[in-house]
């Protein structure tokens, strides 16, 4: 049967630029692969149609050589169609879906995740903290290889140090690790003695650090450099910690704003008048307003936590709870009487 022109499988015009040609044959990939259309003769044969006219489309020479002789120009260059992209269809899928199997330069190293717990007055106002936690660092005796003293690590045969090895699934070849050196492209045959060949030992760690003021529980703070080392070209993670916080018996923190209950007295409430109540940076005097009612809310502009990497404070905001005694002598309970007479009238 004779092939469509490649131009017309992807249905798209024979100027197309390269970001067409690719965004085309993404939607036939997606829509005819064999995954998604199990048992599809048809699909699977569309599937098939459209690769090898996005591997012949996305070469420059490739398309030239097709643009001028058509498919007979092809074929005298040695290209045989599909079977003869099989081989490298892994890549044309890492260029169309954003994988591949080749390493891009070294590995950075992994970042490292530990949890810090802060006491109330530490978090709002910012200190001085020593981390400690398990850590890996490169082996002595071995620099990081792995290999014994006097060895070296040789080239893993099956991948040819790669760390990858390239295998045949349905109509794709597919990467996967190496089985023999599980990714690492070399073998140990003597292994260190310090680490079991892993080239790396575990310690614990130390690390101190500046936490600012005004950080909260869920606040990260990364440490740049101080994680896992990397491969030998690659730089190291990071420690990245992430902040606890602990409660405070009478301030409730709302990310910037502190929140306290306070009692006030009823004849205060009632008449008005100076309080002092308690606040993250000392005692202050509130103005209480005649009338004031149980629940209303008083603000004391700046006079929060710091926000974060800012200089400016959140508010401090008293809720007013009206303080009931318990017992009163007989000359209160006879003012508070005639008071009560006197509001009944």
């Amino acid at each position: 049967m004779a092939k469509r022109d490649y131009y017309e499988v992807l249905n798209v015009a024979r100027e197309a630029a390269q970001r067409d040609l690719k965004r085309a044959y993404r939607e036939l990939a997606l829509k005819f692969h064999p995954d998604r259309n199990p048992g599809d003769a048809e699909a699977e044969e569309k599937f098939k149609e459209a690769a090898e006219a996005y591997e012949v489309l996305s070469d420059e020479e490739k398309r030239r050589v097709y643009d001028q002789f058509g498919h007979e120009g092809l074929s005298n260059t040695g290209f045989s169609g599909f079977d003869d992209i099989f081989s490298h269809l892994g890549d044309i899928f890492g260029d169309i879906f954003g994988f591949s199997g080749q390493r891009r330069g070294p590995r950075r190293g992994r970042d490292i995740g530990v949890e810090l717990a802060l006491g109330f007055d530490d978090a709002v106002f910012g200190c001085h903290q020593t981390l400690e936690f398990p850590f890996s660092e490169v082996c002595d005796g071995c620099t990081g290889t792995g290999a014994k003293a006097g060895t070296a690590p040789t080239v893993c045969p099956t991948c040819q140090g790669h760390g990858e090895v390239m295998h045949r699934q349905g109509l794709l070849m597919m990467r996967t690790t190496c089985p023999r050196c599980r990714g690492a492209g070399r073998i140990i045959e003597e292994p260190c003695d310090d680490c079991s060949g892993k080239g790396e030992v575990s310690v614990t760690k130390k690390l101190a650090i500046n936490v600012p003021a005004g950080v909260d529980t869920g606040t990260q703070l990364r440490v740049p450099g101080e994680g896992l080392a990397g491969d030998p070209q690659g730089s190291a993670g990071d420690v990245v910690v992430f902040m606890r916080v602990a409660s405070h018996e009478h301030f409730k923190r709302d990310e910037a704003d502190i929140h306290a209950v306070e009692d006030v007295s009823y004849p205060l409430a009632a008449m008005g008048g100076e309080q002092s109540i308690s606040t993250i940076h000392g005692d202050e005097v509130i103005q209480v307003s005649a009338g004031t009612q149980p629940g209303d809310v008083l603000r004391l502009k700046g006079k929060g936590v710091q926000h974060l990497n800012r200089q400016t404070l959140g508010d401090h905001f008293v809720h007013v709870r009206l303080a009931v005694p318990t017992s009163l002598s007989g000359k209160q309970k006879k003012i508070l009487q005639e008071l009560l007479e006197t509001l009944d009238d």
